[in-house]
């Protein structure tokens, strides 16, 4: 097998193929273009989106030339793919802000020098935007049958709910099958890489390019990643584990990975970092508190840098001292002139944002879950005095695992 499948497949990445022999031959001559697509939705990427950032960094190790379809122009319909309901249509200026965005968040991932493996970052609103309707009818609706876009999971799904499903959102697999088309065409891609829910619609550009062109190409999926509680990959009760440090700290992040459950670790050090099946094997006897130390540094040093990562562990290290503050835990700002005789623990709460709802934050409160600089709140009424802030700050916390300083401007 060739060497960048096995170890595709050693690292738990691999779900299917168009083509898995052929595909493994062809890699085996010689260097080849592959594609992954990243619709434009929001401001940011999230850690649901970094299985397939690792793809890409892992074609670049094996001499691969990764190509970036940023979806500005099917951001402008939405990918109806696990959805139950149509997504938000956003405006113009929003997508351009969040494909720029997504663009700089790549970038920190991939090896943006090496001119033989550096990616290619393309816009499908480039060649969507001027689509002529009929002639993209003529020319490449009629290779799709209505019969087997039904069968597929993303329409099968909806409609089997009973929810409903615009035409709209209907055209999207089509579309996706153009992008490959014309990334074929235009770049001599030969490769789609995706997560298992594309793969109707990654079989689906395979079929086109095969109609259109009589060209052979590929498609390979990853697998859907669930955490062990069941949880979806990439959200957790406090919200997105974002890839952006404006929308998440740094040390939130390095905390998400520290606290992924015992079950998760080795699988998640194969999944998203650099090390090989063979290091993470002479690992496994190591205490899992540490494991879980070692990814968590090596996952922030990625996005964040080795200094941010050394840092959040010193962090987290301080936090629980009874005597630091933390030096780098995520902060807040309030004014001096918001302590008055009716400023208690719940409102200092709700202003942080660790919690939103007040009748969970006095549950909380009775389970002896916040602290104060480490002390213990039992009282919801607890009024914050200005002599609680050390250098102007205090320590917040809820259970072991948040935390954030509080500022006093």
């Amino acid at each position: 097998m060739n060497k960048f499948l096995k170890e595709f497949k050693d690292k738990g990445f691999f779900y299917q193929c168009t083509n898995e022999e052929e595909l493994s031959n062809i890699l085996d001559k010689g260097k080849i273009k592959a594609y992954i697509g990243f619709d434009c939705t929001a401001e940011s990427l999230h850690v649901g989106s970094l299985l397939q950032i690792m793809c890409l960094r892992l074609l670049q190790n094996y001499g691969h030339q990764p190509i970036v379809l940023l979806g500005g122009g099917t951001t402008r319909i939405g990918d109806p793919s696990g959805k139950d309901k149509t997504r938000k249509i956003l405006s113009e200026k929003e997508i351009e802000k969040n494909t720029s965005n997504i663009k700089k968040i790549l970038g920190k991932y991939l090896d943006t020098k090496n001119k033989k493996i550096k990616p290619i970052f393309v816009n499908n609103y480039t060649w969507l935007k001027n689509l002529n309707y009929i002639s993209f009818l003529r020319n490449i609706g009629k290779h799709f049958t209505i019969n087997k876009m039904l069968t597929f999971d993303s329409v099968k799904t909806r409609l089997d709910r009973e929810q409903s499903l615009s035409y709209m959102e209907f055209n999207y697999m089509i579309l996706q099958a153009y992008d490959f088309l014309e990334l074929n065409k235009k770049e001599k891609c030969i490769l789609q890489i995706g997560g298992s829910d594309q793969w109707g619609n990654i079989v689906n550009g395979v079929d086109l390019i095969k109609r259109f062109s009589n060209k052979q190409v590929f498609g390979l999926t990853t697998p859907l990643i669930t955490l062990a509680s069941g949880a979806k990959m990439g959200k957790t009760e406090s919200g997105a584990i974002w890839l952006d440090k404006k929308l998440l700290s740094s040390y939130d992040y390095w905390q998400f990975w520290r606290n992924i459950d015992d079950r998760d670790v080795v699988k998640f050090l194969n999944f998203f970092t650099d090390l090989n099946s063979y290091e993470i094997e002479k690992l496994k006897s190591k205490n899992i508190n540490e494991l879980k130390i070692l990814l968590a540094n090596k996952t922030t040093e990625m996005l964040h840098g080795k200094k941010e990562a050394l840092d959040c562990e010193k962090t987290a290290k301080e936090t629980f001292s009874e005597n630091s503050l933390g030096a780098n835990l995520p902060s807040i700002k309030i004014e001096d002139s918001t302590l008055n005789n009716k400023f208690n623990i719940v409102d200092l709460i709700i202003i942080s944002k660790l919690e939103k709802s007040k009748s969970e934050i006095r549950r909380l409160i009775d389970g002896n879950a916040i602290k104060i600089n480490n002390k213990i709140i039992s009282d919801a009424n607890f009024i914050i005095k200005k002599d609680f802030f050390k250098d102007s700050f205090l320590k917040l916390s809820i259970g072991k695992k948040r935390h954030i300083k509080v500022q006093l401007n």
